[in-house]
């Protein structure tokens, strides 16, 4: 994986210096993974002309192999741990007579960037912007491999979560034993909480469990999603507890799943990314449910859950091949619950088959 990360840093290396900036500082924990192959607490690492530097605040001594950094890449630890490593390495590169800083200045603070501006006065300093989220949008086959895997972990958690008795247990139990299962099958740990929602909480985006039990009826809608080697992936599905569903919710359960259809079937290199999400809405709009909608039917994921591309009615930009994304709506009625369906899925053209569904625990409306 070195030629990986190294060919990573160049390519941000080549964009730094058509911008007029001799070095760079990221700054961001998940930018610093991505270049550098794993972010200890605290770390940055400082890009120069020839050479790159991984400063850091810890020892990394006793990490699991898989989240140690680049080989390859030259470490410094601070002494002691009040030192900023930022600060660290604006100091180091003036030092070497660099005269450009770029900075992840979306990540900074004010505090720390003047810090930065203080301990090197005569460093010019220029915001490097969103160059590596750029960098990142794309994945390349490694990537998309831990996805998958990702993926994998997720449904299994979930299969075997649907195949124990559910009744009377709260949503805040089942949640916990989702992300139990997680970790059981391999996982770093949850991609974000998990969220398990019953009866009249189902349905809602970002619910939080409470200590509401299921009961016969209900809808339960869970969103879980699994983080492996960093790389995150999710997956929602809504199902019916006990008897058969009632008119309403197989209603209401068909109009979402052709809406989340809808946008799954939109996804290609070159589509628009609110065109997308225009497909998934016109879907809930034309059966009159525009008012309540989340701001996004989908958003890219990566090293971070919720990251660029987003599918959103003023998202800009189109979608590439080897873009995940996630296709995600939802309708919840309140004082009754609602549905939600989420998958991940992989841009790919229709040579390559169409977009890749990474999460394939099945849509159909259960009666667990």
């Amino acid at each position: 994986m070195s030629e990986v990360y190294a060919a990573r840093r160049e390519r941000l290396r080549e964009r730094c210096a058509a911008g007029g900036s001799a070095a760079a500082l990221v700054s961001r924990p998940a930018n610093v993974r991505y270049l550098a192959g794993a972010a200890p607490h605290g770390a940055v690492l400082l890009l120069g002309r020839d050479t790159d530097l991984l400063l850091h605040a810890g020892p990394l001594a006793g990490r699991p192999e898989n989240e140690r950094p680049d080989e390859s890449l030259p470490t410094q630890v601070l002494p002691g741990t009040d030192g900023d490593p930022a600060v660290a390495a604006a100091d180091l590169a003036a030092s070497h007579g660099v005269d450009s800083l770029a900075l992840e200045e979306h990540h900074l603070t004010v505090a720390r960037h003047r810090a930065i501006g203080s301990v090197a006065p005569r460093l010019r300093l220029t915001d490097l912007g969103g160059a590596v989220e750029q960098l990142r949008l794309v994945k390349d086959e490694e990537e998309i491999g831990c996805l998958r895997i990702a993926a994998e972990i997720a449904d299994q958690a979930l299969s075997e979560l649907l195949e124990s008795i559910l009744v009377g247990r709260t949503e805040r139990h089942l949640a916990l034993e989702l992300e139990r299962r997680l970790v059981d099958h391999g996982a770093d740990g949850p991609a974000f909480p998990t969220s398990v929602g019953t009866g009249p909480n189902s349905g809602r985006g970002g619910h939080r469990p409470t200590d509401r039990r299921v009961e016969e009826g209900d809808f339960l809608s869970v969103c879980l999603g699994a983080a492996y080697r960093g790389y995150c992936c999710e997956i929602g599905r809504t199902f019916v507890i006990g008897t058969s569903p009632a008119e309403w919710q197989i209603e209401l359960y068909d109009l979402v799943f052709a809406a989340q259809r809808a946008g799954r079937e939109a996804l290609a290199p070159g589509a628009a990314c609110r065109d997308v999400d225009r497909a998934v809405r016109q879907v809930l709009d034309s059966a009159g449910y525009a008012e309540g909608l989340p701001h996004l039917t989908g958003h890219g994921v990566g090293l971070e859950n919720d990251e660029d591309p987003q599918l959103a009615p003023s998202a800009m930009g189109k979608l590439d091949a080897c873009v995940p994304v996630t296709v995600e709506p939802g309708v919840h009625l309140p004082g009754r619950g609602g549905v939600r369906i989420d998958d991940t899925l992989v841009v790919r053209p229709e040579a390559d088959g169409g977009p890749e569904l990474l999460t394939i625990t099945t849509k159909e409306l259960l009666a667990l």
